[in-house]
């Protein structure tokens, strides 16, 4: 019998590897051409999500490939695995946006799934779309294996008349053909031009957003989640991370022992600096809950709140994901955070050093044009920050990257929609006036189901001009592209019978985000008389299926939308039985 490189007496693969027992098992093995040397190895888990629904995903199974070199060549055996992703740019704006925030769930549990049927010992995750980041690091936290995960990277921009343009400028196009103001044909162009490459929106949108937290947080290399998806180093960070999982997995050390309390608020400063988008406010208390740490939206925001904006991205500002990684990418950011004393440099990474050991190693500095040094910020709060009121005690999000202080102050009169629909149908029309909080109910985890992403109308009302002119609340959610004051995750959400399913017509709503208030002028009987008139949660057309059950298992946005009962209370470790 080989000797192995790793003593496998206590690694999940032992079960599907080991003793006279698992013959039928190794049968299989030998089947798909596997030695017995690359057998008594550990297994390790290439998870992607790869598919053709969408640029963000079509580069990732050649990525997997080099990953599985790095984990070869550290003496362990891969064995690669896709998954779903629902990839938000396609399904936004119809009931395809239903799917998207479920699809975060159905990522984490069917990684789980195949981590535990195979008795896999370590995992490599690769993702390239919004959900898809968090829900491949949510998985990784759940099992509590030596995890390392790797972006797809982002796209490259597209040119057009001299200037760079996003998926965003197309969606706002949208808005500006609807009010006469752009051609067909200008349309048309646009739209050819304004994607040129693999990989995921190019602006700090959710995706970059959540590949910022990836490195913030331990999981990722650093600087791995910065070169755009088509640059040919992006497979030497999938070698450089199959080649870290083997050595993680070597010291014993698990996705936990990365993903702590304090590592969680250095992910969230990350965004908060970059202006990053509000849906981190549900991602990181989700991948809080996987371990059992205590992170909600309102630790998030409090985080938020005092973290300078000094890194200038879209949509809040001017540049894209490929700018921030040739200016030296999250690492910079961070070296400028550890500054003023704002990153616990003690926590570990997926190197296996210290955060303050990586960032001893970072030479470069703020460039000043896409990072500002920090002491010289864009503005001295975060990009994101947190509401509380009678319209929301538990907490809403608003994003004011590049928004000046006397546009984050609104008072207006509600203009009331059942769903987002009715609202893009109104805005279509121009069926609402300058001035008004627009309202769209309905939308939350539960009520939706799915917690839509509102990017359809809000790109319309800044195509109309309109983005500034009137704020619109929900208790859905809204694309990291979103611009203008834009409030998401109001709750508790109406299907909840919370304060946002009693809203009327013409309630004056204030919303200061300097302040942090959200709020209705009613009084507190006023809201309890009309909730004891309430008609109860409005019926959805979703009685069966995936989003039925989902409806029935999801729990608050504050808490990040979780669909079971998280690390506090489970009775055993993957990675241990």
């Amino acid at each position: 019998m080989l000797k192995p490189k790793f003593d496998k007496s206590n690694l999940p693969s032992r079960h599907v590897t080991e003793g006279p027992a698992r013959a039928p098992h190794r049968s299989y093995y030998y089947a798909m051409g596997i030695s017995e040397e690359e057998i008594v190895q550990p297994f390790v888990g290439v998870a992607t999500c790869w598919n053709e629904a969408a640029p963000c995903n079509i580069a990732l199974n050649r990525q997997a490939q080099a990953v599985k070199l790095g984990v070869k060549q550290a003496s362990g055996t891969p064995r690669e695995f896709t998954t779903i992703t629902v990839t938000d740019g396609i399904a936004m704006g119809h009931e395809g946006m239903r799917s998207s925030l479920a699809s975060r769930e159905a990522i984490a549990d069917t990684v789980e799934l195949t981590m535990r049927g195979h008795c896999y010992d370590a995992i490599v995750g690769l993702a390239g779309c919004d959900k898809s980041l968090p829900g491949m690091m949510m998985a990784m936290v759940r099992l509590n294996v030596p995890s390392v995960f790797i972006y797809g990277g982002s796209i490259l921009p597209g040119r057009l008349e001299g200037k760079d343009v996003t998926v965003q400028d197309v969606f706002e196009a949208v808005g500006q053909h609807q009010a006469g103001n752009m051609s067909d044909e200008a349309l048309r162009t646009l739209e050819r031009v304004a994607c040129p490459s693999a990989g995921a929106c190019g602006g700090q949108f959710t995706a970059n957003t959540m590949a910022c937290v990836s490195e913030a947080i331990g999981l990722a290399l650093p600087n791995s989640s910065g070169a755009p998806a088509p640059y040919e180093s992006r497979d030497q960070y999938g070698v450089a991370s199959g080649e870290a999982v083997m050595t993680l997995l070597e010291k014993n050390i698990r996705a936990r022992d990365v993903v702590t309390l304090k590592s969680l608020q250095n992910a969230a400063r990350v965004v908060a600096c970059t202006g990053g988008s509000t849906n981190a406010g549900l991602h990181l208390p989700a991948i809080a809950h996987e371990a059992g740490i205590d992170f909600d939206l309102d630790d998030v925001c409090d985080i938020f709140r005092d973290t300078p904006y000094f890194v200038d991205l879209k949509p809040g500002g001017q540049y894209v994901a490929k700018d921030l990684y040739e200016a030296g990418g999250v690492p910079v950011v961070m070296k400028e955070l550890r500054k003023a004393g704002l990153i616990h440099e003690d926590c570990i990474t997926a190197t296996g050093k210290t955060m303050g050991e990586e960032l001893d190693l970072i030479e470069r500095d703020a460039d000043g044009k896409v990072i500002y040094a920090i002491e010289t910020p864009i503005t001295k709060t975060g990009g994101v920050v947190g509401l509380k009121g009678n319209l929301a005690p538990d907490g809403a999000i608003v994003k004011v990257a590049g928004m000046s202080e006397e546009e984050q102050v609104f008072t207006g009169p509600a203009r009331v929609f059942e769903c987002e629909e009715d609202a893009f149908e109104a805005v279509k029309a121009r069926q609402y006036e300058e001035g008004e909080v627009i309202v769209i109910r309905n939308e939350g985890p539960a009520g939706g189901p799915g917690m839509r992403e509102m990017l359809a109308t809000t790109a319309a009302l800044s195509g109309q001009g309109m983005g500034k002119k009137v704020a619109l609340i929900t208790d859905g959610r809204f694309s990291g592209a979103t611009r203008g004051f834009c409030v998401g995750h109001v709750g508790p959400e109406a299907a909840h019978g919370g304060p946002i399913a009693l809203l009327e017509n013409g309630d004056e709503i204030t919303i200061n985000a300097i302040t942090g208030e959200i709020s209705v002028a009613l009084t507190e009987d006023e809201l309890a008389a009309r909730k004891e008139n309430w008609g109860g949660p409005r019926e959805t057309i979703y009685a069966t299926g995936a989003l039925w059950k989902y409806a029935q298992l999801v729990g608050s946005a504050k808490l990040g939308a979780a669909t079971h009962p998280g690390g506090k209370l489970e009775k055993h470790i993957y990675m241990d039985l």
